[in-house]
Order: C-alpha cells, then sequence, then structure tokens
C-alpha cells in the first residue's frame, strides 16, 4: 500500500499552487493527481503552473496524472476535457460524462466522486480502460474489502480516501457567491478568501460542513489512521491524501511512517492534531457509522 496526492480543492493563488508541488516532490508519496477539480473558471489563474508542477514532480520520481472537472457541463468545459486527453499523461475521471473524451482503447483513473458503490460499476469501468479506482470516502470497510477484491480480479488498483474533508456533493450554484450576494457569473472569485473552505453551521452553531465554491465537503477531517492494517488486510492499494493548508508535506511523511509500520496509530492521531491545531478528525464511514464520529 502507498499514496496518492489528490488534485488541490481549494482556489489558491498560482505562487501557492507552485510552492505546494515544488514541496511535494521532496516527500514519500508515489503519485500525484493535478488539475481544476471544482470549478473551471479557477482555472485561467493557475494553469500555467501545470506543465512545471509535472516536470518537477516527474523529475522526482512521481507518476503524475491530470484530472478534470467533478461536474461538466459548459462547452469549454467539455473541450478542456478532451484536451486533457491529448495531454500524454494519465487522466482522472471525476465525472462520467468525461468518458465521452475518452480515445478508444485509452487507459483511465477514476476519482472518488464517481460512485463507485459495487462491484458490477468496478468491472464496468475496468472493461472501459480503468486502471486505478479512488472510492467514495462513505464506503464501509466491509464494501471496501469487497471492491478491493473485485479490483485485484480485474486488475484494477482500488485506493480509499485516507486524509482530508471529504468531497460530498458538488453544483450547479455556488454558495459562496451567493454568501456574499453575487451572482455565479460575477462571483469576482470570493472562494480565493477561504482556502481551506469556509464553515457552514446548523442553525443551533454547530460546525456542520464546509463550502468550497460549488462543492461541498466535509468540516471534519477524514483519517484513515486508526484503520491503516485493516485496509492493507483488505486489500488496498493505495491511501488518498487530500491538500491542504499547512504543513502538508509533514502529513505525507506521517502517512508513510503509517504504511511503514513506525508509527503507531494513535501516536499518528496525536501527530496529525499538533500538525493541524484544532481540527476535527474523523472516519466514522469506514465503521459504519455516521461520517462526522470523531476519531477517539
Amino acid at each position: 500500500m502507498d499514496l496518492t496526492v489528490g488534485p488541490i480543492a481549494f482556489f489558491w493563488s498560482a505562487e501557492q499552487v507552485r510552492a505546494f508541488y515544488r514541496t511535494l516532490a521532496d516527500t514519500p508519496v508515489q503519485r500525484v493527481v493535478i488539475g481544476e477539480w471544482v470549478c473551471s473558471k479557477r482555472l485561467p489563474f493557475w494553469q500555467h503552473e501545470i506543465p512545471a508542477a509535472v516536470e518537477v514532480l516527474q523529475a522526482a520520481g512521481k507518476e503524475v496524472a491530470l484530472s478534470t472537472l467533478t461536474l461538466i457541463t459548459l462547452k469549454r468545459e467539455r473541450r478542456q476535457t478532451a484536451e486533457l486527453f491529448a495531454s500524454g499523461l494519465p487522466v482522472e475521471i471525476a465525472d462520467l460524462g468525461a468518458l465521452k473524451h475518452l480515445p478508444q482503447g485509452a487507459p483511465f483513473w477514476v476519482g472518488p466522486t464517481v460512485n463507485v458503490y459495487n462491484e458490477g460499476t468496478l468491472e464496468w469501468l475496468a472493461a472501459q480502460g480503468a486502471q486505478r479506482i479512488c472510492l467514495p470516502p462513505e464506503l464501509p470497510l466491509e464494501s471496501v474489502a469487497q471492491l478491493a477484491q473485485a479490483g485485484r480480479q480485474a486488475g484494477v488498483a482500488v485506493e480509499v480516501w485516507g486524509h482530508g474533508r471529504a468531497p460530498l456533493a458538488i453544483s450547479g450554484r455556488c454558495y459562496h457567491a451567493r454568501l456574499h450576494d453575487r451572482a455565479k457569473d460575477s462571483c469576482q472569485f470570493v472562494c480565493a478568501e477561504d482556502p481551506d473552505g469556509r464553515t457552514v453551521e446548523t442553525l443551533e452553531g454547530q460546525p456542520f460542513l464546509t463550502v468550497n465554491g460549488v462543492q461541498t465537503l466535509s468540516y471534519t477531517h477524514m483519517t484513515v489512521a486508526r484503520q491503516v492494517d485493516a485496509l492493507r488486510q483488505a486489500g488496498v492499494a493505495a491511501l488518498r491524501l487530500s491538500p491542504q493548508p499547512g504543513d502538508f508535506a509533514a502529513v505525507t511523511r506521517l502517512y508513510a511512517r503509517l504504511l511503514d509500520k513506525g508509527l503507531d496509530p494513535g501516536d499518528a492521531l496525536a501527530n496529525l492534531r499538533r500538525i493541524q491545531p484544532g481540527a476535527i478528525f474523523a472516519q466514522g464511514f469506514l465503521e459504519g457509522r455516521p461520517g462526522a464520529a470523531p476519531c477517539p
């Protein structure tokens, strides 16, 4: 079992993106997915950083793939998706609509926003050319184990959501824009003011979710630190780590130590709390409990 870093979910500046991938090159991750995952309006502000990021990561021995959007709706988004498949790099599908642009026989990866909940779906994707599939974060361990077994039989590497705010939903409406009484088309990119998303509270003032433009994320940070051995036994190929502000390189090194059995799960949680002070860590989904149930 090894480590995959997913695409950046938030609207970071080009300088932040550049610094992030330069730092990531010197971390113990095996592969990295790059691309605009959430809102195509953000892409022009940082897409010129992608070639340099790919170059520095490949020079460091990382496998690199490009991600599609989670929700492809506009003509320019469809055109951008088709251009990804012409890049010569693996492409991770975040929206099944992207398969329309897949060259015949071309291999691809599947991201966690595609609902792979059963063996039939996994086998169908494998028949289309899927090589890697990151499962949705809400699956319990029993389902993960069954899908990992199906993946081995189909020659597909199965990943699970290992760390970060879990992607829960995508919308045609922009929550950030509406919060500031702006239309989506004149949002003025207000989501950039929240580089780790904006907390949503219940009427009672309880933190509940995180909004990130058109995307809804969990408020809690998912972590499989306590379930690494169980996931290894289930046949999971990799853990997916989601980029976040702060010392993300330390997060990758912590999970690498866990995989190498050089760190106790309880100590790992304590270290995560030091790396991300104030964060609430949870992983109820794998245990068949509410996903937001905090880790002890």
